[in-house]
């Protein structure tokens, strides 16, 4: 069979069945109101539905998992590589915010009896690991499955968009019609978001192409998560600005995130067009 009509297939049915079983969850954080509802389960449940679409769409066209990217990254320094980054970045953004007074470097938001290093260390360290738990789920899809298949049809950038923009629609529901936002106005936030998402997918894309394994992306996810939802947050006390820079729907991560994409776009020949070539992981 041609591989690009089997990659279609592919793509095709694991989109269908991301986006129907996301469909129950994104309805039941609504009737929610919280995407905290019941410890956060609900959110659990929706980030593992790219995961499961991914591998019930693999056992159906071949039967078992191979291809997935389950195997070890090569180089191994990939993992470190993809912890690193959104801490680059985040250190950046929120340094500069820190710095020029748009928002104030703070301790009070820390639980009673709790210091800075222990802080840092709950969050940077035991938090990754929680937030790698549900990283795995959406990261199996995304990038286990997804962008491979999408690397088979086109270039390394158009992989990036596509999925970039599969990947924001995908959060879309949470936002509009959930508490998935910030405090500034929607179509603000939902700019700033998608140019976010968007540019962040070239990272995650290059990350898993160059790897041949899904869990440098599942590692990047998570420390995103952790560092930027919560590290990041937690120590900046908000003015009346800070909102529109600082966080996953403010224009300074957006702005920075796309700096970061341009970078690895530039060093895209080394993933470009040579995913479908290599022999596929495990």
């Amino acid at each position: 069979m041609n591989p690009s009509s089997t990659a279609r297939k592919y793509v095709v049915t694991f989109l269908i069945l991301t986006f129907l079983t996301s469909c129950v969850f994104w309805f039941l954080i609504h009737q929610a109101g919280d995407i905290r509802a019941y410890n956060g389960l609900l959110t659990f449940c929706l980030m593992w539905c790219p995961g499961l679409s991914a591998i019930l769409t693999t056992l159906i066209y071949q039967r078992n998992l191979r291809g997935l990217g389950w195997g070890r990254p090569k180089p191994r320094s990939m993992l470190l590589l993809a912890y690193v980054v959104p801490l680059i970045y985040g250190t950046l953004i929120y340094g500069i915010v820190w710095v020029a007074r748009l928002g104030v470097f703070t301790t009070q938001n820390l639980t009673p009896g709790q210091t800075l290093e222990t802080f840092i260390w709950q969050a940077a360290v035991v938090g990754f690991f929680i937030a790698l738990g549900s990283a795995i789920g959406e990261e199996l899809g995304w990038r286990g499955l997804l962008a491979p298949q999408l690397a088979k049809l086109t270039t390394y950038t158009k992989t990036s968009i596509i999925s970039g923009i599969i990947h924001t629609l995908w959060h879309l529901p949470l936002i509009l019609f959930a508490n998935y936002r910030s405090s500034t106005p929607t179509w603000f936030a939902l700019i700033c978001f998608s140019i976010m998402v968007i540019s962040l997918n070239f990272l995650f894309v290059w990350i898993r192409l160059k790897s041949g394994s899904f869990w440098p992306a599942a590692v990047m996810h998570a420390s995103h998560n952790t560092l930027v939802q919560t590290l990041f947050t937690t120590l900046t006390s908000p003015l009346a600005i800070t909102p529109y820079i600082v966080g996953e729907f403010g224009a300074g991560l957006a702005l920075m995130t796309a700096v970061m994409a341009y970078i690895f776009w530039r060093i895209r020949l080394s993933v470009e067009n040579g995913f479908s070539q290599q022999p596929q992981p495990t």
